[in-house]
C-alpha cells in the first residue's frame, strides 16, 4: 500500500538544544528553505515492503530555463545512481532528482522520464538525463519485488510541496539502516552570506551505512545504547542531495558535493568497501540576476554545507522509528532519552 508522507514525532537535533554552528538554520530548516525547492515522498509499507521514493523538485527547471548548474561527488562509487556521467561532464540537471531503493532505481528512472517528457516544456525532446539515485533496504524490505514503479514516482513528483519535510521511515527511507540504528529520510539549512549576499543551502539525505554515531564529537554506539543487537545495512550506502541559491557554477558545484561527502565522517561513517557514497549538488541561482562568486568567496559556502548535511545525517536516525522486517529483522531506533543524557553529561547541551 502507498502511505501519504507524514513526519516522525521524535526530535530533530535542534530539539535537543544541539547549536547549530557558525551559520544559523533556516525557517524549516529543511532543504525547503531554498526558494523554489519542494520535497515529496511516497511511502510502501506492509506485505513484506519498506520502501518508497522521494522527489526533490526544483521549480527553477521551467520551459524557458531547460537545466541548471549542478555537479556531483563520488565518494565512493559502489551504487547505481542514473544519470552520473552526464551531470559530472556536462555540470547540469535536467529533471527533478528521485531516490529510491537500490533494485527499483531503473524502473524509477524510466517513470521519471515518462513524466518529464510529457510535460509541454518537452514535447519535442529527443535526449534527456535523469537523476535518479538509490541506496539498498534490503535488511527490513523484499528489495528484489522492485515494488517502486511509475505509480509511486507520479505520487511523489504530485506530493511535492515547500515548507516542513517529513523525515524518518518515510519516501526512500522506509526500509533503510545507518549507524546501527534505523536510518531514513533526514533534511537541515544554514543561512549564509555568500559574495556580499545572504544565501541558503539546503541538505536533504538518505542513509544506509554503517559506522559508529557521532553527535557534536560525542560518540554514541549502538552496541551501548541499544539493549537489542544493532542493524548491519544491506548495502552501506549513502545518498546526499545539497541545493542552494548561491551564485555558483557547475564546477563550483562540484567542490560543494565534496564537502558534502566529507560531512559523513562528521556523523562517524566509516566509508566501508561497499559504501555508494554520492553527493548531488545543484543550484537555482538565476545568472541574469548577477554575476558568480570567485572560488576565494566560497569558503562560507563550504562550511555551511558541511554543517547542514551533518545535522541532516543525524536528523534522519533521530526521527526514524523502529521498524520490523519481512522475516523479523528490526532496526531499532536510537534511543532519544540515552542521547540527551550523554549529550547532557559531554556539556553539549
Amino acid at each position: 500500500m502507498t502511505s501519504p508522507s507524514s513526519s516522525s514525532t521524535r526530535p530533530r537535533l535542534a530539539d535537543l538544544g544541539v547549536a547549530p554552528g557558525a551559520f544559523a538554520r533556516g525557517s524549516e530548516n529543511a532543504i525547503t528553505d531554498v526558494p523554489g525547492v519542494r520535497v515529496g515522498h511516497a511511502t510502501l509499507h506492509g506485505d513484506g515492503l519498506h520502501t518508497g521514493v522521494t522527489a526533490i523538485v526544483p521549480d527553477a527547471l521551467t520551459a524557458r530555463r531547460r537545466s541548471l548548474p549542478a555537479n556531483l561527488s563520488v565518494g565512493n562509487g559502489y551504487g547505481k545512481l542514473v544519470g552520473a556521467t552526464q551531470l559530472r561532464e556536462l555540470g547540469a540537471l535536467e529533471t527533478p532528482i528521485l531516490l529510491t531503493s537500490t533494485l527499483s532505481v531503473f524502473r524509477v528512472a524510466d517513470a521519471l522520464l515518462g513524466h518529464v517528457l510529457a510535460t509541454p516544456a518537452h514535447a519535442h525532446t529527443t535526449t534527456l538525463n535523469p537523476v535518479v539515485g538509490e541506496t539498498n533496504d534490503g535488511f527490513l524490505s523484499d528489495i528484489r519485488r522492485r515494488a517502486v514503479g511509475e505509480e509511486q514516482v507520479v505520487a511523489a513528483l504530485e506530493a511535492a510541496a515547500s515548507g516542513p519535510v517529513a523525515e524518518g521511515c518515510v519516501g526512500a527511507g522506509a526500509g533503510t539502516v545507518a549507524l546501527g540504528y534505523k536510518g531514513g529520510i533526514g533534511t537541515a539549512s544554514r543561512v549564509v552570506d555568500v559574495a556580499g549576499t545572504p544565501c541558503t543551502v539546503g541538505a536533504l539525505v538518505q542513509t544506509n551505512f554503517s559506522g559508529t554515531l557521532r553527535i557534536a564529537g560525542v560518540p554514541l554506539p549502538a552496541e551501548e545504547l541499544l539493549t537489542d543487537d544493532p542493524a548491519e545495512p544491506v548495502g552501506n550506502s549513502c545518498m546526499i542531495v545539497v541545493a542552494t541559491d548561491a551564485p555558483v557554477d557547475g564546477r563550483q558545484l562540484g567542490r560543494v558535493a565534496n564537502r558534502a561527502v566529507f560531512a559523513m565522517r562528521g556523523v562517524g561513517a566509516d566509508y566501508a568497501q561497499g559504501s555508494g557514497d554520492y553527493a548531488i549538488a545543484f543550484s537555482v541561482h538565476d545568472p541574469a540576476t548577477g554575476g558568480l562568486a570567485a572560488d576565494d568567496e566560497l569558503s562560507p559556502l563550504f562550511a555551511a554545507t558541511m554543517d547542514a548535511v551533518e545535522e541532516a545525517l543525524i536528523n534522519s536516525v533521530l526521527t526514524a522509528e523502529t521498524t520490523v522486517g519481512r522475516e523479523g529483522q528490526t532496526a531499532h531506533a536510537v534511543p532519544i532519552d540515552r542521547v540527551r543524557e550523554r549529550l547532557a553529561r559531554a556539556g553539549v547541551v
